[in-house]
């Protein structure tokens, strides 16, 4: 059953009494806020999703404020902002409210678009304090980012170089990183590895293209070139490869003081921290990488005989990911001779991640008891297309029928940032809860809002 409510309307939720039990636990995916509370629902931010999911309908995303507000003082507190910019990767997913709680949080922003950057800018963010990356920026990106005035372009191509350079104003200078290629493979799945030379990202180490692009940077007065740059893939919950990644740009910082006499003095080691999908996942140990980095770097430019350059880290996912949660209704469940397929309201439209890169996710039955035994089922969507699965192979209780609730943790990051309207299904709202108190971030997507883009006859 889908609620349509007005979402004016202020939330009548309170904070629910203290709860049994914490339904997050180290190695949980749950946001530290959530409880189990009577009737078997779970309480995020003090919102029982249960009553979240009757007051806005489903699916729905909701958005713990103080667990990314917590996570954000996590990444100040291991890179203090004397040494360090932490700055967030709203590739992850962005809109007005979150720009404001990063900004209030003293981290910068990373854009990859034009359209990134405006919503920053119009919620109020200082552009100086924003980073535009990608790997194949248009014209209309490029010239925002210098109307604006952006902090630091990142450059990932040799054209963009002479591109970036006909747009900055004579007498002024654009700040700007190479991306830089270290050979290192690393990340959880192969289409998000992005440090080695077989994929489409930044300018390698190995045939000469990063030195190369640092040379032709240097030789434009419109270009100021401040630091190098390096990501090297997502979901990494070891810091083994951070810290050989930091060791070869350290090289590199190196190589550039001996041939041209210039001491670059930043260096940005994105981000890629992973997090926790299904309990008992591996988690990267933030303050460990900290610890690790600050040494290595201080170590490699000792003996370089470098200045140590101010650090930059780029989390996304690791600051999103974990105050994230799907709520789903059941639609269906079908049984065959081997498998249980749970049918749910949402599905690849809204979370096209399993589909892309098999990521495994643990929805859990709210809103009422069961005592039913666990069994293994697929939860898989709506959409007319067999590879619409959301979880395959989870333990739902036995009795898992039309109407129940589905909720999925760690759904904050790329799922509604990569969503799309496939079946011509609107994207979900997202909600925003803190002690107890519901609001709307964003509404869901209507069949007029999608009318509205067809103007053809």
């Amino acid at each position: 059953m889908t609620v349509v409510t007005t979402p004016e309307v202020p939330s009548p939720y309170r904070p629910c009494p203290p709860p049994p039990r914490a339904a997050a636990e180290p190695g949980s995916p749950w946001p530290t806020s959530a409880r189990f509370v009577p009737g078997g629902d779970v309480a995020v931010g003090g919102v029982p999703l249960a009553e979240a999911a009757d007051r806005f309908g489903t699916p729905l995303y909701l958005l713990d404020e103080d667990e990314v507000r917590g996570r954000c003082r996590l990444y100040r507190a291991a890179f203090p902002a004397a040494e360090a910019d932490v700055v967030y990767a709203a590739k992850a997913f962005l809109c007005r409210t979150l720009v404001r709680w990063v900004r209030e949080e003293g981290l910068g922003l990373d854009v990859c678009s034009a359209g990134e950057l405006l919503v920053a800018v119009e919620s109020g963010f200082p552009a100086d304090r924003v980073v535009l990356h990608g790997n194949a920026k248009s014209p209309e990106d490029l010239r925002t980012a210098v109307r604006l005035g952006v902090g630091r372009i990142v450059l990932d191509s040799g054209s963009e170089i002479a591109r970036l350079a006909a747009l900055v104003p004579h007498g002024s200078r654009q700040a700007v990183m190479i991306r830089v290629v270290p050979g290192i493979a690393a990340g959880g799945h192969s289409a998000v590895r992005t440090g080695t030379d077989d994929q489409k990202f930044g300018l390698s180490l190995t045939d000469g293209s990063a030195q190369h692009a640092i040379d032709r940077v240097l030789d434009q007065p419109g270009l100021e070139l401040v630091g190098l740059h390096c990501h090297i893939g997502s979901q990494i919950t070891s810091v083994k490869p951070y810290v050989s990644a930091v060791r070869r740009m350290v090289g590199l910082l190196a190589r550039v003081h001996e041939k041209h006499g210039v001491t670059l003095r930043g260096l940005d080691i994105g981000g890629g921290h992973g997090i926790a999908y299904r309990p008992g996942d591996d988690v990267l140990d933030v303050p460990a990488l900290a610890a690790r980095i600050r040494a290595e770097l201080a170590e490699g430019c000792a003996r370089a005989g470098l200045p140590v350059p101010r650090l930059t880290v780029e989390p996304g996912r690791a600051i999103v990911g974990p105050a994230g949660v799907a709520v789903y209704r059941v639609l269906a469940v079908k049984r065959t001779g081997t498998r249980t397929f749970v049918a749910v309201d949402g599905g690849m439209s809204d979370n096209p991640r399993p589909a892309l890169y098999g990521v495994r996710y643990a929805p859990r039955l709210v809103g009422r008891v069961s005592a039913a035994p666990a069994r293994g089922v697929t939860v898989v969507g709506r959409h007319c297309e067999a590879g619409d699965v959301l979880a395959d192979g989870v333990g739902l209780p036995g009795d898992v029928r039309q109407g129940d609730l589905l909720a999925v943790p760690a759904a904050g990051a790329y799922h509604l940032s990569m969503a799309s309207a496939y079946n011509l299904v609107g994207r979900p709202p997202v909600v925003a809860v803190a002690d107890g108190a519901a609001r709307l971030l964003i509404r869901r997507e209507s069949l007029d809002d999608l009318r509205q883009r067809d103007v053809g006859d």
